[in-house]
C-alpha cells in the first residue's frame, strides 16, 4: 500500500513518514510545501511532493496519484491566526477528501482532536480550531472514503510506550506524538477501524490489541 502523508513537515507527520518508510508493507510519499521541507526526505530516499493545501483540488489530487491511502496529519499551527485555521484545518481538509476522491484513493485517515465531535468539550481558547475539526470530521464520515477519525489528547514528546487508551468518548487526558504515529500506522490495514471515530489517550493496552477491541 502506497499512502501519501499530508503534513509531514509536521511533528506527527515526519514520525509516521519514517514508520512507513520502514515498513515492508508499504510504501510512502511525503506531502510538504517547500522545497527546503523535501529536502531532508529526499537525502534518506524518500519519495516527496510539493503541494499546498490552499492551492486547488487539482494539485492535491495530483499529488495522490497512484497512492491507496491517504493521512491527514497536517494543521495551521499555534502560530498563526483562525484565517489559517478555516483555510487548513477545515477547507484544506475537505480539499483533501475531494482530492482523494479523484484520485481514485479509497483509505483515509484524519488526525483530529480528543473531544471534537462534542461541541461542549471544545476549549474556549481555542474554540474555532475545534469548531474547523468537527465540520472536517463530519465532512468525511458523509465522505465515499473509507475513513479512520483519530482524536488525540494533549501531544507531548515523551518517548512512546506502545500502550493507549482508545474510545469513542473520553474525557481529557494525553499522548506522546510518536504513539499516535503508530497508532495511525497500525489503523492503515485494521478493519476494525474502517468508518470509526475514536478519542485516543496515553493507557494499558497494546496498540494492536485497542485498535481491534474499540
Amino acid at each position: 500500500m502506497k499512502v501519501l502523508v499530508v503534513g509531514a513537515n509536521g511533528q506527527i507527520g515526519k514520525q509516521l513518514t519514517h514508520l512507513l518508510q520502514d515498513h515492508e508493507g508499504y510504501t510512502v510519499r511525503a506531502m510538504v510545501r517547500k522545497e527546503e521541507q523535501a529536502a531532508p526526505y529526499q537525502a534518506a530516499g524518500i519519495e516527496c511532493v510539493l503541494a499546498n493545501l490552499e492551492g486547488s483540488v487539482k494539485e492535491l489530487a495530483d499529488a495522490a496519484k497512484n497512492c491507496q491511502a491517504v493521512v491527514f496529519a497536517a494543521g495551521s499551527g499555534g502560530a498563526t491566526g483562525y484565517d489559517k485555521t478555516l483555510l487548513i484545518d477545515l477547507d484544506g481538509a475537505v480539499k483533501m477528501m475531494e482530492a482523494a476522491e479523484q484520485a481514485s484513493v479509497r483509505r483515509f485517515v484524519m488526525v483530529s482532536a480528543i473531544g471534537a465531535h462534542h461541541r461542549e468539550y471544545w476549549s474556549e481558547e481555542i474554540k474555532p480550531y475545534y469548531a474547523a475539526k468537527h465540520y472536517a470530521d463530519r465532512m468525511l464520515r458523509q465522505s465515499s472514503l473509507t475513513y479512520t477519525i483519530i482524536r488525540p489528547g494533549g501531544l507531548t514528546n515523551n518517548p512512546g510506550t506502545g500502550h493507549i487508551a482508545a474510545a469513542e468518548n473520553i474525557r481529557g487526558g494525553s499522548i506522546p506524538r510518536e504513539d499516535v504515529a503508530k497508532t495511525i500506522l497500525l489503523s492503515l490495514d485494521e478493519e476494525n477501524t474502517f468508518r470509526r471515530s475514536f478519542d485516543l489517550i496515553s493507557g494499558d493496552t497494546p496498540i494492536s490489541e485497542a485498535l481491534s477491541s474499540i
